[in-house]
């Protein structure tokens, strides 16, 4: 900027000292007054105290404040580059530091939502949501928790390490150390104490495999709701509900002799081990390495591929096929029965007939005279 100074008396300035120092003193205001001019960023307070409720201390924290408002810096760089963002909270080196009018950001710790420019996101840990961007409403807590997560929204994770990978998936919950870890760009899903599985969506995992060997669940017994369904569980873990609907099944075919091999199944009575029941509860059923010689289809195993447990609905609908097969038994004998009781009757009415005409044709008995 150039500047142009004239002073309207300078004429004879130089035999009246007093003047020149007048017209070097009104320079300097003018020159002081211009250079103040040209810059927008906003000049602390020396207690780090700035205009409209923002507070910074540190180094080049809230250094591109312009009209922001509500904002709380404090660290090496803590948002640095915000000037129009309000009610964000940094704490830590370079926390929030790319946020620029994004608002009401919470970021504690180390480059917490370092390249953030989206609103209502939360980050406590070291490099927690480091990569978010542009997505909004997430909730980090831990070390590198949501570290890649760029434009997803609405996820929470809690634990370091938790949902580390996701990068687009909305509405994800993990919570444990790497709960979640694997998750990419799914959503909807829910992982405590599970990493999770890539592709995953619109899925609740619990526990690790070969880990958790146990679980409870109160509130579920004693319980009585209207068109309640069994549950069952897969060798991974999976609670599923058996499907009965034609449209899940292929090869369908009458069962006919299959079910035969119920009969030399051998049910018995006994009771669970003290550590698993320890009411020791009496139990019947079968033993599922005597049933999977008989049929090893009838059985399921577990991860050793060891059987485990007996396919109790499979042996139930065998068990139904041998009814029908013995209802239909049942039925023929009834048929053959009642054509045999005709066949009983019709001679029976025969038989009657004849004996009625042999009576008929009897000669009538003589009297014999004794006196001849």
């Amino acid at each position: 900027m150039k500047l142009q100074i004239t002073a309207a008396f300078a004429t004879n300035s130089n035999n009246h000292p007093r003047l020149q120092r007048v017209t070097l003193l009104i320079a300097l205001f003018v020159i002081s007054f211009a250079v103040a001019s040209t810059t927008l960023a906003v000049v602390p307070s020396p207690d780090g105290g700035y205009p409209n409720a923002n507070t910074a201390e540190g180094a080049n924290a809230l250094g591109s404040l312009t009209t922001g408002s509500g904002n709380t810096a404090v660290g090496f760089d803590a948002l640095l580059v915000t000037s129009t963002g309000s009610n964000n909270t940094a704490t830590g080196s370079q926390a929030l530091v790319n946020n620029s009018t994004g608002g009401d950001n919470t970021a504690i710790g180390s480059q917490a939502l370092l390249q953030n420019t989206g609103s209502n996101n939360t980050a406590t840990g070291a490099s927690a949501l480091l990569r978010n961007t542009t997505g909004t409403g997430n909730t980090a807590s831990g070390d590198v928790a949501l570290f890649n997560n760029q434009s997803g929204s609405g996820n929470t994770a809690v634990g370091d390490v938790a949902l580390y990978n996701n990068s687009t998936g909305n509405s994800n919950i993990a919570l444990g150390s790497k709960a979640g870890i694997n998750l990419t760009t799914g959503s909807n899903n829910i992982d405590i104490g599970n990493a999770g599985v890539a592709d995953d969506s619109n899925t609740i995992r619990i526990g690790r495999i070969g880990i958790h060997t146990r679980t409870f669940i109160a509130g579920v017994t004693n319980t009585n709701p209207s068109g309640a369904v069994t549950l069952w569980v897969t060798p991974d873990g999976q609670l599923a509900v058996l499907a009965s609907s034609a449209r899940f099944k292929d090869d369908i075919k009458p069962m006919s002799d299959a079910s035969d091999v119920l009969l030399a199944l051998r049910p018995v009575t006994f009771h669970y081990r003290k550590q698993i029941d320890p009411e020791r509860s009496p139990q019947f059923g079968l033993i599922a390495e005597e049933v999977e010689k008989i049929n090893p289809a009838l059985v399921t195993r577990d991860r050793e591929g060891k059987a485990y447990t007996v396919r109790y609905e499979a042996v139930n609908a065998m068990l139904l096929n041998e009814f029908l097969k013995e209802h239909c038994t049942v039925q023929e004998l009834k048929s053959t029965l009642a054509k045999q009781q005709k066949q009983i009757e019709a001679l029976t009415t025969g038989l009657q007939k004849v004996s009625a005409q042999v009576e008929a044709n009897k000669p009538a008995p003589q009297v014999v005279d004794n006196n001849q």
